[in-house]
């Protein structure tokens, strides 16, 4: 019962130190970049690939279960919408993300810890916790949204591809239930839940990897307790933020 208070506690109190006006703008700004480009520019491509197919999965599957003549097939076009917009861009792709992202993060944490390299930061005055975790919450907390809104076009456009492949449902109906009762009001849904996702990921495995002991294997097993910790307090704090903004 001890064990996860006082690494709760540990956490807060490391984010404290995180949290803090960096100490040269002018670096903080490079290393912002840098993070952008190898957090989120790095991930388009396995973004990409998972949200067509998922998109088109998600197509074919509505379309076999409408078995009732009673229900559109413009259905289709809905279920997918929905289903993309409001779970599978902003959960699925953002646990995929935790485990891409955020064991770079703890990885590279780690060894900087194992290799004293934190401990020489440290020994010139360096804010060790801000100067390395910081630029990567703010990167993915920026990036992270625009590769969701990326997912969710190529998840709709993916099952429009499946449709027109497997002649399941018209072209016509397909669109018509994309564009049947929008609502603004997912998609600020769908960004709110990245947001909290991104910056879960970034903290938690910057977190693991700062409190790296010992060696190679140490960074390792860091590592994987990053993505399994992340993945959890994501799907955790998604039922919460369901519950909150949707019921």
């Amino acid at each position: 019962m001890l064990r996860p208070i006082s690494t709760i506690g540990s956490y807060v109190l490391l984010m404290r130190r995180v949290f803090t006006r960096p100490q040269k703008g002018k670096l903080f700004w490079q290393q912002l970049f840098f993070e952008i480009d190898q957090l989120g520019i790095d991930s388009i491509g396995i973004v990409a690939f998972i949200s067509m197919f998922m998109g088109a999965v998600v197509a074919i599957q509505t379309a076999y279960n409408i078995d009732s003549p009673l229900i559109p097939m413009s259905m289709v076009g809905f279920t997918t919408r929905q289903s993309v917009i409001l779970e599978f861009s902003p959960t699925v792709i953002s646990l995929i993300l935790a485990g891409k992202v955020g064991s770079r993060i703890a990885s590279q944490i780690g060894t900087m810890r194992v290799t004293e390299q934190i401990d020489a930061l440290e020994i010139m005055g360096v804010n060790s916790a801000n100067y390395l975790i910081f630029p990567k919450v703010v990167a993915s907390v920026l990036i992270n949204p625009v590769l969701i809104v990326f997912s969710m076009w190529l998840g709709i456009i993916g099952g429009c591809g499946a449709m027109m492949f497997s002649k399941l449902v018209s072209m016509h109906d397909y669109i018509l239930g994309i564009r049947y009762y929008f609502e603004a009001y997912t998609i600020f849904y769908a960004i709110t839940k990245t947001i909290c996702f991104a910056f879960i990921i970034a903290t938690v495995s910057g977190f693991f990897g700062y409190q790296t002991q010992g060696g190679a294997l140490e960074v390792g097993q860091a590592s994987t307790k990053a993505v399994v910790v992340s993945s959890i307090v994501i799907i955790l704090f998604n039922l919460v933020l369901t519950q909150l903004l949707l019921g």
